[in-house]
């Protein structure tokens, strides 16, 4: 085999002529990113040897300033809710990068397509008016 220093659009372009040519390409890949739901991939074993646990894998948490959660114990619970999966952040890039759209359209469509995740972010968390908090409506208004 050849070892070839890309970037990673060539990276992408070479697996997919690959592909096409019914060859096979061995790359580095990572999540999140498009190319997950691009290309026909898969990840071989032994990365945790090389990259650390669960492939090399971060968490990210929200952080906010001491007593922000007892002072705005919504935003609080919302946080603490909230948990994006790898799927869920492929196919955002993937809208974004590759669809001529924006960040904001693509949220917002991807929150109205998946109204379940939603309900889990808002358990526990309430309106003004001490009412549950949901989804407003695709109408565009302000619930």
């Amino acid at each position: 085999f050849e070892l070839v220093e890309s970037s990673e659009s060539q990276m992408i372009l070479h697996v997919k002529r690959a592909d096409h040519l019914n060859k096979w390409a061995v790359f580095l890949g990572w999540e999140p990113h498009p190319m997950n739901n691009q290309l026909n991939m898969r990840y071989l074993a032994g990365g945790d040897d090389y990259f650390g646990p669960n492939l090399g894998g971060a968490t990210v948490y929200t952080t906010v300033r001491k007593g922000f959660a007892t002072q705005c114990p919504n935003l609080g619970r919302l946080f603490k809710n909230m948990r994006f999966s790898l799927q869920m952040e492929n196919d955002l890039m993937e809208a974004i990068l590759n669809q001529n759209t924006t960040p904001r359209r693509e949220a917002k469509a991807w929150l109205e397509a998946n109204p379940q995740v939603v309900s889990q972010w808002l358990q526990g968390v309430t309106r003004r008016d001490g009412s549950a908090a949901k989804m407003p409506s695709s109408s565009g208004k302000a619930p």
